[in-house]
């Protein structure tokens, strides 16, 4: 049988002396007993994968809103792509695999309903602004936790909620499986993103940059595969998680086609239903701030100490696509137009 001081000593003494040891993590905000079993950064993944926000990510839009058919990415799969791709590179270069997967599936909790779209319209209307990657942060220090942890969040460590908060934006996490995590978040969008809109029919094949296609490789699988080799190679003994120059403008150049071509297109994004989630994430926000009695009893707990409008984005970003749009209509289409 392997204790926790049997796999944290394995670590010291199997993995990259520049990887993450978790017996020397810097700790949690609140001490508690260490497990029997598990580690600290193992114990961090499962607090994670056992929460209701992970759950809620199923339901949570990724790029196409109300798609149809059941093969479209949702916020869940592509944090499990993201968890993949980072698990790959970590174990390749021997890091901390669990530290990375604890980061990984971790890193978008905080995500709005309708996807990036939701996300604008409350950074918009939010005094103060709002961004996911701190929103997940929140999450996992606030919004989340058990009975015996009350007031304590999640608890997790500070290397995992430094790879949280810095999965995006400017600053760069102070772990190599932090800077992993970033840069396999993009290569799990970009291309996952390509596979949906082949399917769709957003784009065809010929659309795609034809240097993206010499460079990376003709299928999903190749160009995955082909950017995870070219980090690998380009990481080993540096200290820092590193893409190739060639391959790194050219993942920016494919990055700027699917802004162009996707993220942007009238077909993927209609006016119409973007104007529906403008609607519908406004709408509740204002009249949860009008009517904070109404909030479930945990958010009326936050919003005495964090303050009303705190409280209300709070409950809305956490709400999945389907929730927002049934409690939109409970709360505002008359019944007889049901």
């Amino acid at each position: 049988m392997l204790f926790r001081e049997d796999i944290e000593q394995r670590e010291i003494d199997n993995l990259d002396p520049k990887a993450s040891k978790s017996r020397f993590t810097r700790g949690r905000q609140f001490e508690e007993p260490k497990d029997e079993v598990r580690t600290e950064f193992q114990r961090d993944r499962d607090r994670i994968i056992h929460s209701k926000s992970f759950r809620r990510l199923m339901h949570k839009t990724q790029v196409f809103l109300a798609p149809e058919g059941d093969h479209f990415r949702t916020r869940l799969t592509h944090t499990l792509e993201v968890s993949q791709i980072a698990r790959t590179i970590a174990r390749a270069l021997n890091y901390n695999e669990d530290l990375t997967e604890a980061i990984a599936l971790g890193h978008d909790l905080g995500h709005t309903p309708f996807g990036h779209n939701g996300e604008e319209v409350l950074n918009k209307i939010h005094p103060g602004g709002f961004h996911h990657n701190v929103q997940s942060l929140r999450v996992v220090d606030v919004l989340e936790g058990s009975r015996h942890r009350e007031g304590q969040g999640m608890n997790l460590t500070a290397e995992v909620r430094d790879g949280i908060v810095n999965h995006t934006g400017p600053n760069t996490p102070f772990t190599l499986e932090g800077q992993i995590v970033h840069l396999a978040d993009r290569i799990a969008y970009i291309n996952h993103d390509i596979d949906d809109a082949l399917r769709s029919g957003v784009i065809l094949f010929e659309d795609l940059p034809s240097s993206s296609i010499e460079l990376f490789g003709n299928s999903h699988r190749s160009r995955i595969n082909s950017l995870v080799i070219d980090v690998i190679k380009n990481s080993e003994g540096k200290g820092k998680i590193l893409q190739s120059p060639e391959f790194k403008k050219e993942m920016e150049h494919l990055r700027k086609f699917m802004f162009s071509n996707v993220y942007k297109n009238s077909r993927v994004k209609r006016d119409e239903d973007l104007n529906k989630v403008e609607t519908v994430i406004k709408s509740l926000y204002d009249y949860y701030c009008d009517n904070p009695e109404l909030l479930p009893e945990e958010l009326k707990q936050i919003a005495k100490k964090d303050g009303v409008h705190e409280a209300v984005k709070d409950y809305v970003a956490g709400m999945t696509d389907r929730f927002a749009l049934s409690t939109y209509t409970d709360i505002f289409v008359p019944k007889a137009w049901k």
